[in-house]
């Protein structure tokens, strides 16, 4: 199954709490839901935490689409629901030219609690390039025989998937980013706790071995299932 995530900003004039009220209210509900190859469909909303403060957000939230292959992913781009509903109103609350699109396939590290329909933690979703000079497949490789052992022993850590770029984006160049991670928590002191751990200086540290400092993004989001968290029919 595709994992995709769509990182979104405001438009401009728009604040991020209207934004995201929009987002989930509006945009959501009548269009995007309505395109009837997703089968899972996540809003997680930016929330400020230590980890950003006084920095200008890149992106005030994040859709999470589940679609089962690449035949229902290309249906859906050619459907009337996403042609005449769900693209034609992006313009109205998102800075569509900010947006990041990755497509990606699932490693589910530490499965956790099963997911609710109202999730009440917190989880911090990691964007990862890998380091100039290295392979895809030794980023990879790394990423998930070394560095997930260091994630793994992160204090308060509930639930971790790492979600690698899907082949097919190499085809025609590079992608931005190599990686999406996601960790989960059971609130914001958890993670604040976990974010100023030893454990998480020894993931900060490891990080530069296979990570492009330069463009590793972290955000803080709380998650809203549209359609989920089990798939629609």
């Amino acid at each position: 199954m595709i994992h995709q995530f769509i990182f979104a900003a405001p438009k401009p004039g728009m604040t991020e709490a209207e934004f995201q009220k929009y987002w989930l209210e509006v945009h959501a509900v009548r269009y995007a839901s309505k395109i009837r190859q997703i089968k899972k469909y996540l809003i997680d909303t930016r929330i400020d935490f230590s980890g950003d403060r006084g920095a200008d957000p890149m992106f005030g939230g994040i859709a999470e689409i589940w679609i089962n292959n690449d035949k229902e992913q290309l249906e859906s781009l050619q459907s009337p629901e996403f042609l005449e509903g769900a693209r034609l109103d992006e313009p109205k609350w998102a800075a569509f030219w900010k947006t990041l699109v990755l497509d990606t396939d699932a490693h589910v590290l530490l499965e956790g609690p099963p997911p609710v329909k109202e999730p009440t933690g917190v989880k911090t979703v990691v964007l990862l390039r890998r380091k100039e000079g290295l392979t895809v497949e030794a980023f990879r490789k790394y990423a998930l025989e070394k560095h997930a052992k260091l994630n793994l022993a992160v204090p308060g850590l509930r639930r971790l998937v790492y979600g690698t770029t899907r082949d097919g984006w190499y085809g025609f160049g590079e992608p931005r980013f190599d990686m999406v991670s996601q960790f989960w928590f059971d609130d914001l002191p958890s993670l604040e706790k976990a974010m100023a751990s030893p454990e998480m200086a020894a993931c900060r540290e490891d990080d530069k071995n296979f990570v492009e400092m330069r463009y590793l993004f972290v955000m803080a989001v709380k998650e809203h299932w549209v359609i989920g968290p089990q798939p629609r029919d």
